[in-house]
């Protein structure tokens, strides 16, 4: 059974960039795009589909990454329903409290939790949501919450089921997540082998090689690693972990590619190690250009987010890099590092910080 009849995908920022990645259609199902003009809030961009929904629909936030019994989940129950997943340290998220199943409150990022429920910003409503959104009053961070529209919905003698939800939840907000996300999607990956892979290449576990893609011979792939179409790896290369090669993109000889997602167009021709990292698309690293991953102390990686270091949480984290970034040979990059878009580094030049141009 086909969860969905239709896809209604809110853009904005970058909107035909988005049009264009995702197309007219996913797994043969339509795909309608409405604009949100304006960041409001959750509660505005669901508001902005409304000319687009007749029937009761999902929202799902396209940052997360879950599995799909939980549309199914809510798609199978009836009128409003909040996915909730139980957590460590609710304090961080909103909190639900749920009483024989339907929600009673919910509460943002409370000091003391009042369940260890957390609201994963997934859920199913009818249209009749919309005069509530049409309610709802922006909040103190000036947008339009759906949580207060869902609560006006409950003060209104609405009740709003509860699903608890147990698969993977990841919320792909901040740089580092994207590899949290990768993982994830490459858990269980099925190998195959539609491109050419010369005599003396090793594939060890599951690898993917799209057609169009070359592995040369003395590269060593060990999964879950995909190779883009038009990719070219080798010779004498080492790519392992949780990788994506992406499309046309260049790992040349002697270099490391490690539990890191390249995007189209990157190359890495010469003598370079590449661990825990995302490199944007059209990058260029000159030869011998290094990414450390670790900390001498063995503490968790922080990164710089809004003015504001961060604990990522990662032991190993490398670098976030930029779309058409180029750096020197024998550049060194420090853990945690990002590298703004069209940024350039000089030969030998060791960058401990955030760089933007």
């Amino acid at each position: 059974m086909d969860v969905v009849d239709r896809f209604v995908v809110v853009v904005g920022y970058m909107g035909e960039t988005v049009k264009d990645r995702l197309g007219a259609e996913y797994a043969g199902i339509p795909i309608e795009y409405v604009t949100q003009e304006e960041a409001l809030g959750t509660a505005h961009a669901i508001g902005c589909a409304r000319e687009a929904v007749s029937d009761r629909f999902l929202v799902i936030n396209g940052d997360v990454v879950i599995n799909e019994t939980l549309p199914r989940q809510l798609a199978a129950d009836d009128g409003a329903t909040v996915a909730v997943q139980p957590v460590a340290n609710p304090s961080s998220y909103g909190v639900v409290e749920i009483e024989g199943g339907e929600v009673t409150s919910l509460v943002e990022k409370p000091d003391d939790p009042p369940s260890n429920l957390i609201n994963t910003g997934i859920y199913a409503f009818e249209p009749s949501i919309f005069e509530y959104i049409d309610q709802t009053e922006k909040s103190p961070r000036g947008e339009y919450e759906i949580t207060e529209a869902i609560e006006l919905l409950m003060a209104d003698d609405q009740s709003v089921t509860a699903v608890e939800y147990d698969g993977p939840w990841l919320d792909v907000g901040r740089p580092w997540e994207l590899l949290n996300a990768n993982e994830a999607v490459l858990d269980g990956l099925d190998g195959r082998i539609d491109g050419t892979v010369e005599d003396g290449a090793t594939l060890q576990g599951e690898v993917v090689v799209e057609s169009g893609a070359r592995i040369r011979s003395g590269a060593y792939v060990e999964g879950p690693v995909v190779i883009r179409s038009g990719a070219d790896v080798g010779p004498n290369a080492y790519v392992r972990g949780s990788t994506v090669i992406g499309e046309d993109v260049r790992v040349g000889n002697a270099v490391e590619v490690k539990n890191s997602v390249l995007m189209a167009g990157t190359a890495a021709g010469h003598l370079s190690y590449i661990g825990d990292s995302v490199l944007g698309q059209d990058v260029n690293f000159g030869a011998g250009t290094k990414v450390a991953n670790l900390r001498h102390d063995d503490s968790a990686v922080r990164m710089l987010v809004k003015g504001e270091q961060i604990d990522t949480g990662r032991r190993k984290l490398g670098v976030v890099v930029g779309d058409r970034t180029k750096t020197g040979i024998n550049t060194s990059l420090n853990a945690g590092v990002k590298l703004g878009v069209e940024t350039a580094t000089m030969p030998g030049e060791s960058v401990l910080h955030d760089r933007t141009n």
